[in-house]
């Protein structure tokens, strides 16, 4: 039988291991909302909650064969965020590539290229990748202003047996 000190002790050293991980996942920018965005069918899945950017819901394409109308019209550009291999492994036939971790390097081009009104939609691994948003976000803030998220991404867009190239 434990004595009542071990079992305070214990009490206590939960207590305070609750403490210092709730705290420092608070102070951390990384850390994880506890309130975030885990319903697939409402969007993309974020621990970030619906205050944090880049979550931009009402840009959304949420139903994939509205991404395939804007495909089919021709008067889209799909703009692919994902890393570079990603991209070269298999994309969305016509897309751009803009990996985030290249975006200062390509946006000169993309802007000579792109008109602001031009119509953008970004996409990158699915409902659980964020760089479609991140990425959207920063095409707005550029001044493009017909900017969606094709949240089912390439993944989606593959089972669907839609137009791919590799």
């Amino acid at each position: 039988m434990l004595s009542k000190n071990i079992i305070t002790g214990l009490i206590i050293i939960i207590v305070i291991s609750l403490f210092s991980a709730f705290g420092l996942n608070f102070l951390s920018p990384k850390g994880i909302a506890l309130l975030g965005e885990w319903d697939m069918s409402k969007g993309a899945v974020s621990a970030k909650s619906k205050q944090d950017l880049p979550y931009l819901h009402e840009l959304e394409i949420r139903d994939i064969q509205i991404a395939r109308e804007f495909f089919n019209n021709g008067n889209a550009v799909f703009v692919d965020a994902r890393v570079q291999d990603d991209y070269a492994e298999g994309r969305i036939k016509g897309s751009v590539s803009m990996p985030l971790n290249h975006f200062d390097e390509r946006i000169e081009e993309f802007l000579d290229k792109y008109p602001f009104s031009k119509h953008i939609i970004t996409y990158c691994s699915g409902r659980e990748c964020e760089d479609s948003h991140i990425l959207a976000e920063k095409l707005i803030h550029l001044g493009y202003i017909e900017v969606k998220i094709f949240i089912d991404g390439y993944p989606g867009w593959e089972e669907k047996g839609y137009p791919i190239e590799k």
